[in-house]
């Protein structure tokens, strides 16, 4: 089975909107807290849970590195929450994003985030675990807590996607 390749974009607002929100300070709305020695840039992902006793979960991921040619061979997806990833280490990574197709994912999308950027996946979104692409990576997660079954996988039986990521990621402007 030869994996159907896919193109690797920059991680944009306008891009990535029908999957989530990216977390990032540009184009944000700024306010100054605290007696103006501290820049808050507000409101920045809608966290989203749903469900009986869902709490919010700050956790921090540690993410292996993956080495190109990366192979998708599944997704998964949270239908109770909203789920986001915030480097740390202003490290590059790889989000792999599909519209939901009649309860399986559609054809993948791929973005190069910048070390300054977080992602939010909608609830409901099908996405890739955590792809690292320097070192072992730790990352920010808000998450959901709570009762119910919060995680659904696919793997795709008769083919994968291989992305190729650029060194360095390309700019968000």
């Amino acid at each position: 089975m030869k994996p159907v390749e896919l193109d690797v974009r920059p991680l944009t607002k306008t891009a990535f909107a029908p999957f989530g929100d990216v977390i990032e300070t540009e184009g944000a709305e700024m306010r100054l807290i605290n007696n103006n020695t501290t820049e808050r840039y507000h409101d920045l992902a809608n966290v989203d849970v749903t469900g009986d006793g869902a709490r919010v979960l700050m956790n921090i991921f540690r993410g292996r590195m993956f080495v190109p040619p990366i192979d998708i061979v599944m997704l998964e997806r949270h239908p109770l929450g909203s789920q986001a990833f915030v480097p740390l280490q202003n490290r590059p990574y790889l989000v792999v994003v599909a519209e939901d197709a009649g309860g399986r994912p559609g054809l993948p999308v791929a973005f190069l985030c910048q070390g300054n950027q977080g992602v939010n996946y909608h609830r409901n979104v099908w996405h890739h675990p955590l792809i690292s692409l320097k070192d072992r990576s730790d990352f920010l997660v808000v998450d959901r807590g709570g009762d119910g079954v919060n995680l659904e996988e696919f793997f795709f039986e008769d083919l994968a996607y291989r992305v190729m990521p650029a060194e360095e990621p390309a700019s968000s402007s």
